[in-house]
């Protein structure tokens, strides 16, 4: 099992808390996490910017000149590409970026990346928040307090209000609940604060629970 401390908001380690090395302990597959950001990003994509051809942009109806003694290039249609308000050649069309992935190969990338975050000593791990009121100034504090001087991620068991609305208008920090941990933001920030009850949801959501789910080693 490997044993990381716990911090108090105030900075100080109030206990130790074992983690399971099935989450915590598997090595990266660089090419997994890889594969996992990208279809994450591809499938965010919305996929809706377009352009109209020649044949779908309006007039063009007729020859706009003669074809010879104008001594202008010769013209069938103001549709054309080359002209002004004419269609557009090889542009951008609706169309899907989704990509598939398996499920395991998904659930293996996250832990890589959390496996990631505690080797490279980027997990700090607290007892609990507690905060009474949203407070921008005290969750400064707190970052202060456990030496977070980076973008951090910030994980609690539930959706905390007081948390989210304390910690949103800090730049480069961003909160979640520990059900919608992915691997697109546990990249996209140099930290992970993770609450101890956040620790268990995650150990019990992405532990493997089916056989031939196992990490594979890089």
């Amino acid at each position: 099992m490997v044993q990381v401390p716990v911090h108090s908001i105030e900075g100080e380690v109030v206990d130790h808390v074992e983690l399971n090395e099935a989450v915590f302990g598997v090595p990266v597959n660089q090419a997994v996490v890889h594969q996992a950001m990208v279809r994450q990003l591809a499938n965010a994509r919305q996929g809706t910017v377009g352009s109209k051809t020649r044949s779908q942009v309006s007039g063009g109806g007729r020859k706009l000149f003669r074809q010879k003694g104008t001594g202008f290039a010769r013209r069938g249609s103001r549709r054309a590409p080359l002209l002004r308000g004419g269609g557009v050649a090889f542009g951008p069309h609706p169309r899907s970026f989704r990509q598939a992935m398996p499920k395991k190969m998904r659930r293996l990338a996250l832990r890589c990346v959390l496996s990631a975050k505690v080797a490279g000593e980027e997990m700090i791990v607290i007892d609990e928040f507690a905060l009474e009121e949203p407070k921008t100034k005290e969750m400064a504090r707190i970052l202060a307090n456990l030496g977070v001087d980076s973008s951090a991620l910030i994980v609690t068991a539930e959706p905390d209000p007081n948390v989210y609305k304390s910690a949103r208008n800090l730049g480069r920090t961003k909160t979640l609940p520990a059900s919608m941990l992915n691997v697109v933001d546990l990249l996209s920030h140099r930290r992970l604060m993770i609450t101890v009850a956040a620790v268990k949801v995650v150990e019990e959501l992405w532990a493997p629970k089916q056989r031939g789910e196992t990490p594979v080693v890089a």
